[in-house]
């Protein structure tokens, strides 16, 4: 008998892969919210957490963890493709080469901080939403939404200020950049909650599926296991 394939986490799959390529080409921009400076990606970085926290809370660790994979895997992909084409020579016609390598360029230090902060943050996001939900029996999905962005997100941002950062902006201002860019991506999902709420309720009664995560492996790297 085949497996069928759900159309939803599919989507939720792609949208979560949209969301971490397009965050990386516009993280390189400064924004002003107010009197605090932020990248860019942070107007889209958060949504791949609250997909994040809609695949663990609907369909469970394991989903999410192949989800996480893929994502990881694209983004690599999206990152050797902006660097080859960077390194193609252009045509004569082609006048743009600096702006193109401002653009989709980072450098290695910022790309390999990215790539890893990434993964921290995103499996202690699912790993934390997962546990919370069988402590809870289920309830309070708003309270395990939160906690577990806070743990994903400050995890996230400590791991990639720290990589990227350290011994290049001092330390103070190292601290500062954790704790704002951490509590602004938490106080999007709190914003973002009510549709997170709807959505979650909608996919479960459309899939008829609400997963708990009892006597499951938490190994990030046991793939194979959906």
């Amino acid at each position: 008998m085949k497996k069928q394939v759900s159309v939803a986490l599919m989507v939720c799959g792609l949208l979560f892969t949209v969301c971490l390529i397009v965050a990386n080409i516009v993280e390189q921009k400064l924004i002003s919210i107010g009197s605090i400076q932020a990248t860019a990606g942070l107007l889209i970085f958060p949504v791949s957490y609250i997909i994040n926290d809609l695949i663990a809370e609907v369909w469970g660790y394991r989903k999410v963890r192949l989800i996480i994979w893929n994502g990881f895997l694209m983004n690599f992909l999206a990152v050797l493709i902006f660097r080859l084409s960077i390194w193609a020579p252009g045509s004569a016609n082609f006048t743009n080469q600096a702006a193109f390598e401002l653009v989709l360029g980072n450098t290695e230090r910022i790309t390999a901080a990215s790539f890893v902060a990434f993964l921290f943050g995103a499996f202690l996001n699912a790993y934390v939403m997962s546990k919370m939900k069988i402590m809870q029996h289920g309830r309070g999905f708003s309270i395990r939404a939160v906690v577990s962005t806070l743990v994903g997100e400050g995890a996230d941002s400590l791991v990639f200020f720290t990589l990227a950062f350290i011994g290049v902006i001092p330390t103070q201002a190292l601290w500062m950049l954790i704790l704002t860019q951490t509590a602004m991506k938490t106080g999007y999902e709190i914003v973002a909650l009510p549709l997170t709420n709807y959505l979650v309720k909608w996919v479960k009664k459309h899939e008829k599926t609400d997963v708990y995560d009892n006597g499951i492996s938490y190994n990030p790297l046991k793939i194979k296991d959906v």
